[in-house]
């Protein structure tokens, strides 16, 4: 187990990615605290995983672009052993039009969840990492953030490629507290969003995927889960594409 007796932070964890990385985290014998807006679906969740795997798994709800729920996530993992060990920050926010058509307040709300989220959650973590001198962040980023996606609107993008940059800062300015901070940036991912796609869509997309698949929330667990584990000790500051070869930087 490459997480034994750690305590775990991870927005966004009702479905998709972030289910899945809470799933893989506990089976490594992580205890959580899993949080998503939904009050139903993260419980839900939260019953799924502890059930399965015996692990301690505490559902907090709460809207990650309010700082409040950033307080209430560590509060209730410092609950369960008086230390925060790993945060990763998966909750996350797209709207789908062009600049023109994209409202203000579409722009604003997607920015709100997927960057300054990131921000008051690390924000609300680090005090603690840092008294430990030991710690793993994890940012969920995207493709997008590194190259303009037609699909989205420019919030989406923009959003986060600042949580990469944030990413960047945060390593520098914590590696003397031997705190990593990542980045992981999915591609084509198959997820209940990516389930609505047309077939014509969907196979236009993979036709552009070297390796000639979508990939699959477990996929992108996996990279968390080394991330987030001994075994990525000395790395800190990058943003790892995980695309099939459809970005390659």
């Amino acid at each position: 187990m490459f997480l034994r007796e750690k305590t775990a932070i991870i927005t966004g964890a009702s479905r998709g990615i972030g289910k899945a990385i809470a799933l893989s985290f506990a089976e490594n014998g992580a205890n959580l605290i899993i949080n998503a807006t939904n009050e139903e679906t993260i419980k839900i969740a939260a019953d799924e995983i502890s059930k399965s795997t015996g692990r301690i798994c505490i559902p907090v709800q709460g809207d990650i672009s309010d700082p409040r729920t950033a307080a209430a996530l560590t509060e209730a993992a410092l609950k369960i052993s008086g230390r925060i060990d790993i945060l990763v920050n998966n909750a996350g926010s797209i709207t789908r039009a062009s600049t023109e058509d994209m409202t203000i307040e579409d722009w604003n709300r997607v920015i709100n969840v997927n960057l300054n989220g990131a921000l008051f959650t690390c924000k609300a973590v680090i005090p603690h990492m840092k008294t430990r001198k030991e710690g793993k962040i994890v940012n969920i980023s995207s493709g997008a953030g590194k190259k303009p996606h037609p699909n989205a609107a420019p919030s989406y993008g923009v959003s986060k490629a600042g949580l990469i940059a944030l990413t960047k800062h945060l390593a520098l300015e914590l590696a003397g507290f031997n705190i990593r901070v990542n980045a992981v940036c999915p591609g084509p991912i198959k997820t209940e969003m990516s389930d609505e796609w047309s077939d014509e869509y969907r196979n236009k997309v993979i036709s552009t995927i070297p390796i000639g698949r979508m990939g699959s929330p477990g996929d992108v667990a996996n990279v968390v889960l080394f991330l987030s584990s001994k075994l990525s000790n000395f790395i800190t500051g990058e943003s790892i594409n995980i695309n099939g070869g459809t970005l390659m930087d």
